[in-house]
């Protein structure tokens, strides 16, 4: 029995000692790497530089070809013919491009920046990259209307023709089919607070509504008489709210039913339902203005004017942040803010919202708006301060806008106050003479 064990024992122990064989996934990396190594890549360390687009120089095309055709594979450089074709009107945005192979002279590749493919949303911005290694830097330009242009064939004279359509039902839909498009998308889609909105919205865009067509003629009205009054005193150049130059009371001069309509008033009662909940108004999501005045709503005791100081003071938010929305300094206060459709609406069309900043003029114009409702709200005769850092400009240029509006900046201990006299009298222009 001994004996057997100690034999058992040494068969065990020299087991033990064999070393594994390799396996044959590991013979053939050994014998890929044993036959050839290749060299690597080298790696270039290079200085990037971002060239901005230039409006008097046109941007690289970039294009391709999903049918396999492959102009490089002539050497002959004049075998292919590329011409690039810009609208009218609308040059910048609106690009064709045409190649044209000398050896298929039926067949043209066409590629447009507003039709077909291009008329997908733009999830990010395309650049070409130039890689000098002489100097060791990469340039990066953009293209041209951000587009890569998809190059199909066309038999000439057949599917393609060299004139744009009148109408813009080719590449393009009009503005009342992407409304109904819109509208649609809401209906399917949309929740069920987004839906109930949108039919409220167009509740008051039908003709046939008297309350909205009342606003309407009392707008366009507002906009005759105030392009009358300027042109007749020679201030076509101010941007300001419907007036009347020769009312007898403040509330007259910019009649507030002109700038909040009637169908807007149900849509601006947050501040009364958080109020009401007994929530706290902060400097976060409010105006300084707003805040150091919400007090009055509380001391308010008829619940006409009270809804009616608190409506401004909503409209007076909504603009505020408008305007920071569209703006460098203000984006991030006013990225979360909710607007209500109709105002949002309304304020995209009057300020002519259509890039991410606003014009000069049309800045100039909201804050207009803004400095009116805050003379409704402190019974017209109102303080610069909080104002002058909601708005995020100094005392003095604050100053220059009342006067704008026909406003009298007087001081008493210190402190600025703003009213406004009647019948309105505005600054006017004064010219040097030339020697």
């Amino acid at each position: 029995m001994d004996s057997d064990t100690e034999e058992t024992r040494s068969q065990l122990t020299e087991t033990k000692a064999e070393p594994s064989k390799p396996s044959r996934k590991h013979k053939k990396r050994k014998k890929l790497a044993a036959e050839g190594n290749p060299e690597k890549p080298k790696s270039v360390q290079a200085t990037i530089k971002v060239i901005p687009g230039n409006p008097e120089r046109i941007p690289p095309l970039v294009g391709y070809f999903p049918s396999g055709f492959d102009p490089t594979q002539n050497p002959d450089p004049d075998s292919t013919k590329v011409g690039v074709f810009r609208h009218k009107e609308r040059g910048g945005t609106r690009l064709q491009v045409v190649v044209t192979p000398n050896k298929e002279a039926k067949v043209d590749f066409v590629g447009t920046s507003y039709a077909g493919e291009a008329q997908a949303g733009e999830l990010c911005s395309y650049g070409l990259g130039i890689l000098d290694k002489d100097t060791q830097t990469l340039k990066i330009v953009p293209i041209a209307s951000n587009k890569i242009f998809r190059l199909e064939p066309k038999i000439q004279g057949l599917h393609f023709s060299g004139k744009e359509p009148a109408s813009s039902a080719v590449g393009e839909l009009s503005a009342h089919e992407k409304a109904e498009k819109r509208i649609d998308l809401h209906n399917r889609y949309g929740t069920k607070k987004s839906i109930r909105q949108n039919k409220k919205m167009q509740t008051l865009k039908q003709e046939d509504d008297p309350d909205s067509q009342n606003d309407m003629d009392a707008i366009k009205q507002g906009m005759t008489n105030r392009e009358d009054t300027e042109a007749s005193e020679g201030h076509t150049d101010r941007n300001a709210p419907p007036f009347n130059a020769s009312a007898t009371t403040p509330q007259e001069a910019y009649p507030l039913d002109k700038i909040i309509t009637t169908g807007e008033w149900k849509f601006l009662q947050d501040i009364n339902k958080l109020l009401e909940g007994g929530a706290e108004i902060s400097q976060n999501s409010f105006p300084t203005f707003v805040c150091n005045r919400i007090h009055k709503l509380q001391l308010i005791e008829d619940e006409d004017k009270k809804y009616k100081l608190s409506c401004i003071f909503s409209y007076i938010t909504h603009l505020i942040k408008f305007k920071d929305l569209h703006s460098m300094d203000g984006f991030s206060s006013a990225k979360a803010h909710r607007f209500p459709g109709i105002i949002r609406d309304k304020f995209s069309s009057m300020f002519d919202a259509v890039s991410k900043r606003l014009s000069t003029e049309k800045s100039n114009l909201l804050i207009s708006y803004v400095l009116v409702l805050t003379l409704f709200a402190d019974e017209f005769q109102t303080s610069m301060t909080d104002m002058a850092k909601d708005l995020r400009m100094s005392t003095a240029t604050l100053r220059t806008h009342y006067e704008n509006l026909g406003c009298k900046v007087s001081r008493k201990s210190g402190v600025s106050t703003v009213t406004l006299p009647v019948p309105l009298q505005f600054p006017t222009v004064r010219r040097k003479r030339r020697n």
